[in-house]
């Protein structure tokens, strides 16, 4: 049985699609929900699916947005996005976004069982091609500052102290300061700071959050206290900077002005 995570910001529509599928009578079975594709991109960072099945225009963050994202996070992530519009440009720009299918509006099992077929061959192409050489390394073999850096990426968008990252690679907080300083040519503290500035940044241009839910996505509980720290990191304000970058594919912003 394939997976499917399901994008979409009606419910009644979710529910809609997943019949559909059943109907089908393809092995595809959905097994998570989202509301956006913000939503599922932190889904995403724990769990797997065989295939993406997200509708274009959402809150927060569209299926476009969504598809680019994982294009150069899960490269091999099927994709399939769900329009009302017969767009040739839009069709195209979403085969760049790297979506692999796409499904018009109002959908028939018909379509939906085409596609399936689709994907289908798709993944069981990838599943027979021989296995690469090369090997990912178990973590247990992974330098201590290597696996600290995986823990906090693992960890954004929240936040993480050095000695939790010391305990998680069973070291002495200070000894892996100086050996994180030594490798990485940046202190422990600063590095995680540039992270979950870029992730502000990537938020404040790809998602409609207001600057608050940002702020408290990233572990700050004080907004005031975060625009200072963003500006003094990026150069400018969370509100210059959106104003400046803000993607029209997230929908209308629900931005914070202050």
């Amino acid at each position: 049985m394939h997976t499917v995570l399901l994008v979409e910001d009606e419910r009644w529509v979710r529910v809609s699609l997943k019949r559909i599928i059943e109907k089908t009578g393809m092995p595809f079975q959905v097994v998570h929900e989202c509301a956006n594709g913000l939503e599922a991109l932190d889904w995403l960072k724990q769990h797997d699916a065989d295939v993406v099945l997200t509708d274009i225009r959402m809150p927060v963050m569209g299926g476009m947005e969504l598809a680019r994202q994982l294009q150069e996070e899960r490269p091999e992530q099927d994709v399939v996005i769900i329009t009302g519009h017969d767009d040739f440009e839009l069709v195209q720009s979403a085969l760049r976004a790297g979506v692999c299918d796409y499904l018009l509006k109002p959908i028939e099992v018909g379509d939906m069982k085409t596609s399936l077929q689709r994907l289908q061959k798709r993944l069981h192409q990838r599943e027979s091609r021989p296995a690469e050489a090369h090997v990912e390394r178990d973590p247990a073999e992974l330098s201590a500052v290597e696996q600290v850096v995986r823990l906090i990426k693992e960890r954004m968008p929240g936040e993480i102290t050095l000695q939790e990252a010391a305990a998680h690679v069973h070291l002495n907080a200070s000894y892996l300061s100086q050996l994180f300083k030594l490798q990485m040519k940046t202190n422990f503290v600063d590095y995680v700071l540039t992270l979950r500035m870029e992730e502000a940044k990537r938020l404040l241009a790809k998602t409609s959050l207001r600057i608050s839910e940002i702020a408290e996505r990233l572990g700050y509980t004080d907004v005031s206290y975060f625009s200072n720290t963003y500006k003094r990191t990026m150069g400018q304000t969370p509100s210059e900077y959106r104003k400046e970058n803000q993607l029209s594919a997230a929908g209308p912003s629900s931005a914070e002005t202050k």
